[in-house]
């Protein structure tokens, strides 16, 4: 986020009654720093990029790759690192997300909300109103407190933060206001003239983008499942009117270009360090038969997720200590481009040929599923004894989240491993996966995997509003079963024993320039990053 704005002015005065002439001079000789109105066709594939990466590499991608290993995705191939530590440091590491909701998208999206407005295109306001509700959400989940009120206020140099409590207040307004102009007719709306600028999203299908803006609204209800309001009953009406099948699922989508930064932003091609990545022992231990609660259940989508070993098994990473933690050589798990486990960086060319899921370079990248709202519905339903209504949601979240794997993301898995009805069905009929009794642990653990890899923000949310080892009431054992906080020299030493629960704010906007507003909120404390969020307290 940019605080200063230099407006240089080269000016030379010539003193004449000739007001021809000065015209002629400000037609040859355009102000630098004048408004210039961009069709709003053009600015809406570069915001919709934003979610994820954009061409400049920016994008909550470029943050998930921090963030997965405080909740045990993935880890560092390498040991002593901080994120396995669950460690937080003035840095821009990290901090994608901060710039993307303020620099990325910020004014362009206040441009193409305002700019749609003047010409009646009220499918695009509504369409930039849901992308702001989602980034407003988002970044209050990531941040705590964050500049709200006085934002994009280009005459400040600094700022005051806001509650999280105000972010989610306006984050419904937002999601309301959007419904509104989605819901206009006639004037400048055309399906086809919102397809221009979203071809790689929703292709101008407002009935889409409804649906979206409905489970961001989900979402913002079921993140307060700890406080005395919560209101399960509005979790399960939103979810409900949101995404029902995966071919509503919001996904930002890519065309070969021969460009590295059209493509996504977790490919080869992009080259943006996830060859440094394994997957974790948490993980893996969940899709093998390994933990407590699934006992011997081997889950089909391991093969889409992970990576073999020179063994030809599955083997997680231990958080901080690297592939060298895992004493036998050919049991390190080989990287997520299907390099060598000594391999860290990407195959020549980009190449992708060992890549699956997300990892390929032009996978459709999830920003939002229909799997992850049912679980949605699942978990309240489940809180409010409808256990019925939660059962049905629990069992159709896992099927919905096999098929959109085997729907889009086959490619270079061996065919004996591929998911069919046949296994997804065996899968579901497993006692240990749907039983008799549906408890907590089910719906958050299916919900854990259901977002693996894409949905790594959410799923983060999730285990701080389970302050990750909470136990689940109907068995008094850990809801997050057998997952393990770093502890000793394994945690980062800042965190005086807590684990992390929000990001620092930008180093490179706010530790710079606005730090006494920092200092005011706590965020100079070596352990701010440990502040309990909001949304998670009770």
């Amino acid at each position: 986020m940019k605080h200063t704005f230099f407006k240089i002015f080269f000016l030379t005065v010539a003193i004449t009654t000739m007001v021809s002439c000065s015209k002629k001079i400000d037609e040859a000789y355009q102000n630098p720093n004048a408004d210039v109105k961009v069709a709003v066709e053009q600015l809406l594939p570069g915001i919709e990029a934003s979610m994820v990466g954009n061409s400049a590499f920016q994008g909550t991608a470029n943050d998930m790759r921090f963030i997965g290993r405080y909740i045990q995705n993935w880890q560092l191939s390498t040991p002593g690192d901080i994120y396995d530590q669950m460690g937080g440091v003035q840095t821009d590491n990290a901090t994608s997300t901060w710039r993307t909701h303020y620099y990325d998208l910020g004014q362009n999206l206040n441009n193409m909300i305002k700019w749609s407005g003047d010409d009646k295109k009220w499918d695009y306001v509504g369409v930039g109103q849901a992308i702001f509700a989602w980034s407003w959400l988002t970044i209050g989940d990531y941040y705590g407190e964050v500049i709200l009120k006085e934002a994009f206020n280009t005459s400040q140099l600094t700022f005051k933060y806001d509650t999280q409590e105000d972010v989610y207040t306006y984050v419904r307004q937002l999601c309301f206001t959007s419904l509104d102009n989605l819901n206009k007719t006639g004037d400048g709306v055309s399906q086809a003239n919102l397809a221009l600028g979203d071809a790689y999203f929703y292709n101008g299908d407002v009935t889409k983008w409804k649906k979206f803006v409905y489970g961001i609204l989900a979402r913002s209800y079921n993140h307060l499942s700890n406080k005395a309001n919560y209101k399960p009953d509005s979790v399960i009406y939103y979810a409900n009117l949101s995404i029902k099948s995966n071919a509503d699922n919001a996904t930002l989508k890519y065309t070969p270009t021969g460009n590295n930064r059209s493509a996504n932003f977790n490919g080869p091609y992009s080259n943006n360090a996830i060859g440094s990545l394994r997957q974790s022992e948490y993980s893996v231990k969940l899709l093998t038969g390994a933990n407590a609660a699934l006992p011997g259940v081997a889950d089909p989508r391991r093969w889409y997720f992970f990576k073999t070993n020179p063994n030809g098994t599955f083997v997680g990473v231990t958080p901080n200590k690297g592939t060298t933690g895992i004493a036998n050589v050919s049991d390190r798990p080989d990287n997520f481009y299907g390099s060598t486990n000594t391999t860290t960086v990407a195959p020549a060319g980009g190449n992708d040929i060992g890549c699956t899921y997300i990892f390929r370079n032009y996978a459709e990248s999830p920003v939002l599923t229909a799997s992850e709202i049912q679980f949605m519905i699942a978990e309240a339903a489940l809180r409010k004894g409808e256990t019925g209504t939660a059962m049905t949601a629990y069992k159709l979240g896992i099927s919905l989240n096999f098929d959109m794997l085997s729907t889009l993301y086959s490619t270079n898995i061996a065919s004996a491993n591929v998911i069919t009805d046949g296994t997804k069905n065996a899968y579901l009929a497993n006692p240990l996966v749907v039983p008799a009794t549906l408890t907590l642990t089910h719906i958050m653990l299916q919900k854990y995997i259901s977002l693996w890899g894409h949905g790594i923000l959410e799923t983060w949310v999730d285990m701080r509003r389970y302050h990750y080892t909470d136990l689940d009431p109907a068995t008094g054992k850990q809801v997050y079963a057998d997952f393990a906080i770093p502890t000793g020299i394994n945690l980062y030493v800042d965190n005086g024993g807590k684990p992390v629960y929000r990001v620092r704010p930008r180093f490179n906007s706010e530790y710079v320039w606005n730090l006494n507003e920092l200092i005011r909120i706590g965020a100079d404390k070596a352990d701010f990053h440990t502040k309990e969020s909001w949304f998670s307290q009770k």
